[in-house]
């Protein structure tokens, strides 16, 4: 299944939800919009969260990013993702074009 890379920006709004059991219906809601969580984060920097997903496709990312928009309020960016080895086979076969 494609990985995609969610990248989550906290409102003042979106913090005063914060919880175990935000964290754990964020997950449901993944899981309902058939995707795997592979990984969670909370960063430092530009971004405050980073997630590593697996869904069958765009719409499906499309339709739990808008989701967990709604459940939590976070501003939410997700982005599909691909493997170095195989972009770089991508780049070797645009170079023949």
């Amino acid at each position: 299944m494609p990985i995609f890379m969610l990248f989550g920006k906290y409102t003042s709004q979106s913090l005063k939800g914060i919880s175990s059991k935000r964290t754990e219906q964020a997950v449901n809601l993944i899981e309902k919009h058939d995707g795997k969580v592979i990984s969670m984060y909370a960063v430092l920097g530009e971004h405050d969260l980073v997630f590593t997903l697996d869904f069958p496709d765009a719409e499906k990312a499309m339709a739990a990013s808008v989701a967990l928009n709604k459940l939590t309020g976070i501003s939410l960016t997700t982005s599909p993702v691909v493997e170095v080895e195989k972009f770089d086979r991508l780049m070797a076969e645009a170079k023949d074009i």
